[in-house]
């Protein structure tokens, strides 16, 4: 926490932002005073929240108020090193005429809460909520005037979460941080990638590990796919945790270059774990993950899979490949398929299968021994 810096925390509403900032905020007032500015909640819910972190701090002040001349005159009063709102929807000025929560109410807190952060000296963290289409709610306006944006995501339904720095003037946004939602709050997780494994069941039809990167680090998670014949005249395409126009135009390189079936299949595609893959590093274990689905056939076991898929069938190269491959080793696993030439060297703990084209892949990954060609073949364009 930078002195005098705002910051912005902003999330689906239950996804556990409270939860976070209210064990920062007591991390905070271990070594000097804090101030919890609570909106949304009675000074009662977050005491029992507390409770149940196993929080007792003698200097973490709990001030539930949505009034901003309150706020600020409680600020001058304690001067915290660390004060957090919650949330900033929540907080209004009387002085002016608008409802609390409108853009103008938003826009002038926001304002007036940074102009106090700047000239006391004290960190300011406000939690914000996101809309439906995953913009922090509000005026954009709110990004620029913080220092600090971080994004806390994840399925609600999982453990998992992911603060993902989506701007900060204070240091690099390729960081983020991987958590875990316990009974005891918010949860370091030590290996990332063992915990989103430790479910999958060896020889699953439809299943592939893809390596990610999420800012520094890589990450392994499990893409399923699931393919079924529909019943309506147009089949359906559902994506979860995957872009949905990727999936389509993954689905229209497996029609066109590699002959699947796929007109008259609904195809769903998940990724476990609540985690949202958005690189289009993960073309080809999408793609292998719905020809393991039409065939009904499981995948090569312990293999994992990294390449963009190109409109022609070709696999091209995508960065950070020597620390995918590396994961991969780390994690247990025998080979991983990754593009052809993107490998300076070779990794030393798996076995890297280099593939050219998407029919090359299907063949290493189903476990079709490779063939010489033939000059008609050859002649033909035929690439198995």
């Amino acid at each position: 926490m930078v002195p005098g810096s705002v910051s912005l925390v902003a999330g689906d509403p239950g996804i556990g932002k409270s939860t976070l900032l209210l064990a920062v905020a007591a991390d905070a007032a271990s070594r000097s005073r804090a101030l919890y500015v609570t909106g949304e909640e009675s000074a009662a819910q977050v005491k029992l929240r507390a409770d149940r972190l196993g929080i007792s701090a003698e200097d973490l002040y709990l001030l539930p108020s949505t009034g901003l001349d309150d706020i600020l005159a409680h600020l001058e009063t304690i001067r915290p090193a660390l004060a957090v709102v919650d949330s900033i929807q929540t907080v209004f000025d009387g002085g002016m005429s608008s409802e609390p929560g409108s853009l103008a109410q938003i826009r002038e807190c926001a304002r007036r809460l940074t102009q106090w952060a700047k000239s006391s000296g004290c960190s300011v963290v406000m939690t914000g909520h996101v809309t439906k289409g995953g913009d922090i709610a509000g005026p954009r306006i709110l990004e620029h005037v913080v220092d600090v944006v971080l994004h806390l995501e994840g399925d609600p339904v999982s453990s998992f979460r992911l603060l993902r720095s989506v701007k900060n003037r204070f240091g690099s946004t390729n960081e983020v941080g991987v958590y875990e939602m316990t009974e005891q709050g918010m949860r370091d997780v030590p290996d990332p990638s063992a915990h989103l494994l430790s479910q999958r069941s060896a020889g699953s039809v439809g299943s592939i590990i893809v390596p990610t990167v999420e800012g520094t680090r890589s990450l392994l998670v499990e893409v399923q796919a699931l393919t079924n014949p529909s019943l309506l005249p147009a089949p359906r395409r559902v994506a979860s945790g995957v872009d949905y126009n990727r999936l389509l135009l993954v689905c229209a390189i497996l029609t066109r270059r590699a002959g699947l079936p796929l007109s008259s299949q609904d195809v769903i595609v998940n990724v476990t774990g609540g985690v949202r893959v958005a690189e289009p590093a993960a073309d080809l274990a999408i793609a292998l993950a719905i020809v393991s689905s039409v065939r009904d056939a499981p995948l090569e076991t312990g293999t994992a899979a990294i390449g963009e898929l190109g409109l022609g069938g070709e696999v091209r190269p995508v960065s950070q490949v020597e620390r995918r491959t590396q994961e991969v080793g780390r994690l247990g696993l025998s080979a991983c398929l990754v593009p052809e030439g993107s490998l300076r060297r070779p990794p030393s703990d798996v076995s890297a299968l280099p593939v050219a084209t998407l029919r090359a892949a299907i063949g290493a990954a189903m476990g079709k021994p490779r063939r010489a060609r033939s000059r008609q073949e050859i002649g033909a364009g035929v690439t198995d």
